[in-house]
């Protein structure tokens, strides 16, 4: 039977994953203070990081409608029973992953010092060395697998959808805290203690044709160790070469000329106006845009989430002003849910986020001037976040107003945004 304990596993955070949760959109190339800040926090963890990984195996689980048991302990997770039958497993490995404690407390001294960026940087960083770490012992499990004519599946974890994140407790002790390289405790709400941590359970199935043949077993498409030899599908998440674009820093982007003084690169304002932004003219004048957000938590391994941010424009002595704005969780998306701030205060986090409107009142291309947060990470919790949120969606409806933007929008008179 297969246990991995490892008190010092090798760190290689993947540079594509680390720009992901910083919030930055698909092929974002860092750079200037961003590049600095990430170096520094990649530097700081090399001297100072003290991760660790964990790993066993338990056999025969039984499989009881939602419920996995192992002897007395019982995992209410439905998505896992779910796949652990439908797969055929005859075996879990029980992982527990930490970034350690020592990086949660840099991160904690430098919000301290009213250093926010460096406090950025390091929680993110934090959670991409939580994702490395999973991935790694993921494809270690997978040349194991191989080599006893097995496969494995993709994890699952508590917060993850169907398997509620107060289950980490029961987990925990399935596990055995007592067995692991590192401290690691659960609060009451269910997050962990240190927070940069997962627990998680692979499945394991001796049914190897039964996993080519569901692509939803395979876990190589949520798997970005792109050396692995045992590869089975793509990683979803891979951005092809050619997409990729380069580093942009320049007010101008491509326009050439004399354009707007936008904080954010000109060419992710470009994409976003093409795929986040929604546009549609009233007959009064006014205009009605809607922009979708997505983004992650800062922990339970970055919960993916999205927002909707509604802005209602009219038209005054020649420019827009904005007359309107709310921002709220996408109708259907549960994943602000595991927030932090979300799982302390609960439906108050969610009124104080749709009670913010920074700007209205004022016209839209105050926006350019407006004093905010240059950077903040991808959830919702502090007020920061929030406000950085804000610029990025209101300078992308100015980019898609304005003569450059316009060139990917026909605005009609009958309702919505066209692409051209």
């Amino acid at each position: 039977m297969i246990e991995i304990f490892d008190s010092a596993p090798a760190v290689a955070v993947d540079e594509v994953e680390y720009v992901r949760l910083l919030g930055y959109p698909r092929g974002h190339v860092l750079a200037e203070r961003a590049r600095e800040l990430a170096d520094q926090a990649g530097s700081w963890y090399a001297r100072h990081g003290r991760p660790w990984v964990y790993a066993r195996e338990l056999r025969d689980p039984v499989v009881e409608g939602d419920t996995v048991r192992f002897g007395h302990h019982v995992l209410r997770a439905r998505r896992l029973a779910r796949l652990l039958r439908e797969a055929g497993a005859d075996r879990v490995v029980l992982v527990a992953v930490s970034a350690g404690a020592e990086i949660e407390q840099a991160a904690h001294e430098a919000w301290r010092a009213e250093r926010p960026d460096e406090y950025f940087f390091l929680e993110m960083y934090g959670s991409a060395v939580v994702e490395h770490l999973t991935m790694q012992i993921g494809a270690r499990l997978c040349a194991w697998a191989d080599g006893e004519r097995l496969a494995v599946l993709p994890h699952d974890s508590p917060g993850y959808p169907e398997w509620d994140v107060a289950e980490q407790g029961h987990l925990l002790d399935l596990i055995g805290r007592d067995e692991l390289p590192g401290t690691l405790d659960v609060l009451e709400s269910g997050m962990l203690r240190p927070k940069k941590s997962l627990l998680a359970v692979f499945g394991v199935t001796p049914h190897v044709d039964r996993v080519a043949d569901l692509r939803q077993l395979v876990p190589c498409e949520h798997c970005a160790f792109t050396p692995c030899q045992f590869r089975r599908a793509p990683y979803r998440r891979a951005v092809p070469a050619e997409e990729a674009p380069a580093a942009d820093t320049s007010a101008a982007g491509d326009a050439g000329g004399a354009a707007p003084p936008y904080r954010t690169s000109v060419r992710a304002l470009r994409r976003w106006a093409a795929e986040r932004l929604a546009m549609a003219r009233r007959a009064d004048g006014s205009v009605e845009a809607v922009f979708r957000y997505d983004g992650s938590t800062c922990s339970n391994m970055g919960r993916s989430l999205a927002f909707r941010y509604t802005v209602t424009l009219e038209p005054r002595d020649g420019r827009y002003v904005i007359a309107g704005q709310r921002c709220e969780p996408v109708e259907g998306d549960e994943g602000y849910q595991f927030m932090c701030e979300y799982i302390r205060e609960g439906d108050s986090l969610v009124d104080a986020i749709r009670s913010e409107s920074p700007l209205a009142g004022r016209p839209l291309d105050e926006v350019l001037t407006w004093s905010r947060p240059s950077l903040g990470p991808a959830c919702y919790c502090e007020p920061d976040a929030r406000l950085h949120k804000w610029g990025l969606v209101l300078e992308t409806i100015h980019f898609a107003l304005s003569a450059d933007g316009g060139q990917a929008f026909r605005l009609d008179d009958t309702g919505e945004t066209h692409g051209s």
